[in-house]
């Protein structure tokens, strides 16, 4: 298992697969060729299950950066003789335009090492697990390198290095005098395909210059952000883009699986899929730190893999896989120790079952704000967002499992109703883009009145004299933060004395050292966890809707002083000692900062 702490981590992405780079050097997750793949490198859960290690010896310091407007990694260590530079990337094709990042990705890890000064000697390890660990594959000597067989994915190994192998393990000891050059590429195929060719030195270099114009090119024509936090928002807009699936069109929550929320405990869950929410709230981020220009390719991905289930079943699934996939079914793989000692470890997400209703509303709130994008849509889109609507205005009444996707029996959640609220006011406003005229006034009056008897309830059931807040769920007094949002979604305005109310009761009672919890109530599942950083940044989101831009800057603050030093953030963050916990990078956490900033830019211009 892998004892660093998820803040040493730095994130590499194609738009199809990850991964994670410890800062020693080490890479200890590489899913290849789709986010969701059986992961070939998986330290990052199990000491034995597999990495790939550049690692300089004698290291006194360590810097590292993304080179400027780009995921591409750059590592400078400082040895006790020399210096040198590592730079990390998942390759860009060949052919990727600005509107296309990832298009051609030929899912390649690229590294390549410079001794800038004096005389380094250099720990190369590459110990292959595919499978998450379970297979020990085959090594053998090919052109230029190794070849790695086992299970349905090949490997090969390029690079200039005198590589000894050693049953399934190949190790080099290398010593790099000033402007001596190390390049090593390791690429992905099926093993149906047969391996790749070789890579030279010279053509690892060209791709990863080649890689890092793709990254920059997209920055300069899709990111023009200029308020507060400029370089924070524009990077979480790179991160949001990286967790992108190209081809597809679908958006994973984070790029790992059961990183803990709480360090030895079992809350350890696979987030390598594709949550209605989350995609729709990072089209929504993009809107700001990022021109989202293929943004009409998530709405046509689910009307496609979600239409017929919306017309029949009135159900929108909380979550599919990045090709569509409806069954995430989910199991522990008992072998892997998890990330310290964290188990279980667990693939699949039996979210994909749960019946959860604020879905409507996350989409056509994204719908909404990207409306200029409309008439990209397909028919068949179209007809998918305004059958939600119509599912909303069905299903708001139902229980269900709520945004968090609590394991225990479903109840009245204030924020499912809120998002159902949320889905019929924008399809209200969007019904010109989606309804044939002749069917366009029956629709929208149905859509109106249950919007109406929707924002009865919420203020009569969701709010608690006895709390003097709006709570978690209809006749309780629990309070979560996700009535946050009733606010942000534009319920009730952000100064009206309810939701000040809300906002100073969340912040009384759900707030450690600063960061803002879910909620306290019993979840139905064992152990603790951080808080959530995605609510303390709704948290400041609010306060600067509601003219309290001081509060709002102090919270912003406090909740992106938890990024690491390479602007990541996790999903959590532990309020005592602000480590981050949960899987990483969590597009929710980016999304938060992204919009709290952006309030905090609206509040000032007035």
């Amino acid at each position: 298992m892998s004892t660093h702490p998820i803040a040493d981590y730095a994130l590499l992405s194609d738009r199809h697969g990850s991964a994670l780079v410890c800062r020693n050097g080490s890479v200890d997750w590489l899913c290849l060729p789709r986010f969701d793949s059986p992961a070939q490198l998986a330290c990052l859960l199990d000491a034995d299950a597999g990495h790939f290690r550049v690692v300089p010896q004698d290291v006194h310091a360590i810097n590292r950066r993304y080179l400027p407007e780009s995921l591409v990694l750059e590592t400078s260590f400082r040895c006790r003789n020399g210096s040198v530079t590592l730079r990390d990337a998942l390759a860009m094709g060949a052919d990727d335009q600005v509107n296309t990042l990832g298009y051609g990705a030929p899912h390649l890890l690229l590294r390549e090492l410079v001794c800038t000064e004096g005389s380094v000697s250099v720990e190369l390890d590459y110990h292959p697990r595919p499978e998450y660990g379970l297979i020990r594959p085959l090594l053998e000597p090919a052109t230029g390198g190794l070849l790695t067989r086992g299970g349905a994915s090949m490997l090969r190994l390029s690079g200039n290095a005198d590589w000894s192998v050693d049953d399934c393990s190949a190790g080099a000891r290398p010593t790099l005098q000033a402007g001596d050059r190390l390049c090593l590429a390791l690429q992905h195929s099926a093993t149906a395909d047969g391996p790749p060719p070789p890579l030279s030195a010279d053509q690892i270099s060209d791709a990863l210059d080649a890689t890092l114009t793709a990254w920059q090119a997209w920055s300069d024509a899709h990111q023009h952000y200029e308020g507060p936090w400029r370089e924070l928002v524009r990077h979480s807009g790179r991160v949001l883009q990286g967790l992108g699936y190209q081809p597809t069109g679908a958006i994973v929550a984070a790029p790992t699986s059961s990183l803990a929320t709480c360090v030895g405990g079992s809350r350890n869950w696979d987030y390598r899929y594709s949550w209605v929410r989350d995609a729709s709230l990072t089209l929504d981020a993009l809107w700001v730190a990022a021109c989202p220009m293929e943004a009409h390719r998530f709405f046509d991905f689910l009307g496609a893999t979600a239409m017929l289930q919306v017309r029949e079943h009135g159900n929108l699934q909380v979550v599919f896989g990045i090709e569509g996939e409806h069954d995430l079914h989910e199991r522990e793989l008992p072998r892997l120790r998890g990330w310290r000692d964290s188990r279980p470890v667990r693939i699949g997400n039996a979210a994909w079952a749960q019946s959860q209703l604020d879905g409507y509303g996350n989409v056509l709130l994204a719908a909404h704000r990207l409306r200029e994008q409309l008439p990209h849509l397909s028919d068949a889109a179209r007809r998918f967002l305004a059958e939600i609507a119509d599912a909303a205005a069905a299903r708001w009444r139902g229980c269900d499992h709520g945004i968090w996707e609590i394991r225990a029996e479903p109840k009245h959640y204030l924020h499912s109703k809120l998002m159902c609220w949320a889905a019929l006011d924008r399809a209200l406003d969007l019904a010109p883009d989606l309804l044939p005229a002749d069917a366009a006034n029956e629709r929208m009056a149905r859509w109106r009145r249950a919007r109406e008897d929707i924002r009865t309830a919420i203020l009569k059931q969701g709010w608690s004299d006895r709390v003097g807040a709006f709570t978690q769920a209809f006749g309780e007094d629990a309070l979560d933060a996700a009535a946050l949002l009733i606010p942000i979604v534009g319920f009730l305005p952000a100064d009206d004395a309810r939701v000040l109310a809300t906002l100073d009761a969340v912040e009384t009672a759900l707030t450690d050292s600063g960061f803002v919890r879910r909620y306290r109530a019993d979840d139905g599942l064992p152990g603790a966890e951080g808080a959530f950083l995605v609510c303390t940044f709704w948290l400041a989101q609010a306060r600067a809707m509601a003219g309290q831009i001081e509060a709002a800057e102090r919270l912003f603050e406090r909740a992106a002083g938890c990024a690491n030093d390479l602007g990541l953030l996790a999903e959590q963050v532990d309020p005592e000692t602000g480590e981050l916990l949960g899987n990483f990078p969590q597009a929710f956490s980016h999304i938060g900062l992204v919009n709290a900033a952006q309030a905090i830019h609206n509040a000032h211009v007035g």
